[in-house]
């Protein structure tokens, strides 16, 4: 295409109120950069640290957040009453998600235990969704708690009391947003697709407009997903951030994983498969915790505003479900998030 031709297009595509994506090189073909290269035992971090509840269930607080007016916090595993998930002599398992292989009476009671946990109260409304990997997020009120069917969405907000929203995970990343001014709450589940569909940063905009959220008044807290450390992709997701984000590079590495096997003979390893597909050598990691703090602070959020609670749900099966880890043979957790009912009519901070 010509020059003249680019540049007319570019002054239409302007005064029709449309924003170009970054990438014009449809036709050509993908080149791989160069990433920065890490070593995969060097991402390894702790198991984090979970509280368990009077009633069993194992859950993770978020550091800070000590507000009296609100219910947060991210489950694990543990502590519940289903057994789709786990060995024979193992105890029951908090499987929150009504999946094929549990039944729908287990993943009721565990929700409810949950609820009970949190807010020591197990008929605690809990709203939740058909999530669908989007960037749509619905207001919602507790006479939706029993909705027949949940809406398709990837976040919620609220400022009603008395409710609790959450989010379903099991390797796609939390996130819960809090504002201390206004009272008002949101809960996102951001997987990779949701991430480049910038779900986190538009649901802040939502906030503001719903709520009149300022920034500056905000508070979030990244939940447990999958680590850098795990979190293998292809070309394509690389291609679908780079598109949309000025940043995308500093989000993708190349991870090593260290074998003393292979270190010592390599030639017992040796492929004649084409360059790029072999299973020797780095492959290409995203970290997605980072890629949804960079929205938190694109929407004006401030670094010490947000929160992270480390855990990766691959590396740490023990207490979290994986979809991957376990070959799509997995339960779901819940990011919770809610106000208190009894600080309705209490003054903000």
């Amino acid at each position: 295409m010509p020059p003249s031709s680019r540049t007319e297009i570019a002054i239409q595509t302007a005064e029709a109120g449309l924003a170009r994506t970054r990438r014009d090189r449809a036709s050509r073909p993908f080149r791989s950069p160069r990433f920065d290269r890490i070593v995969f035992e060097e991402l390894a971090f702790p198991v984090p640290a979970a509280r368990r509840a009077s009633n069993g269930v194992e859950l993770l607080s978020i550091p800070g957040w000590n507000l009296p007016w609100l219910w947060s916090r991210f489950s694990t595993r543990k502590g519940g009453q289903s057994r789709a998930y786990c060995s024979d002599d193992a105890p029951g398992e908090l499987n929150l998600g009504f999946t094929v292989a549990d039944n729908r009476e287990s993943v009721t009671r565990n929700r409810r235990l949950l609820a009970e946990a949190i807010t020591g109260n197990a008929s605690t409304p809990l709203i939740s969704l058909r999530q669908i990997h989007s960037n749509r997020v619905v207001q919602t009120a507790a006479a939706e708690a029993n909705r027949a069917h949940p809406h398709k969405a990837d976040g919620l907000m609220t400022n009603e009391p008395g409710i609790l929203l959450a989010v379903q995970t099991a390797d796609c990343i939390p996130v819960l947003v809090a504002d201390h001014k206004r009272r008002a709450v949101a809960a996102f589940h951001a997987g990779w697709r949701g991430t480049v569909k910038r779900i986190v940063e538009s649901g802040i905009g939502r906030m503001r407009l719903a709520f009149g959220s300022h920034p500056e008044d905000l508070i979030a807290a990244i939940g447990p997903g999958i680590g850098l450390c795990c979190c293998a992709v292809g070309e394509e997701v690389f291609s679908a951030f780079e598109s949309q984000f000025s940043y995308a590079r500093e989000l993708f590495r190349e991870v090593y994983e260290t074998d003393p096997v292979r270190a010592k003979y390599p030639m017992l390893f040796l492929t004649q498969r084409a360059p790029g597909h072999s299973n020797l050598g780095p492959s290409l990691h995203i970290d997605l915790v980072e890629a949804n703090r960079r929205q938190l602070l694109t929407a004006g959020l401030k670094p010490a505003s947000i929160q992270i609670v480390r855990g990766c749900t691959q590396c740490h099966r023990e207490l979290f479900f994986s979809h991957r880890g376990s070959h799509g043979h997995a339960g779901r957790m819940m990011a919770v998030i809610g106000i208190r009912k009894a600080m309705k009519n209490r003054p903000h901070s």
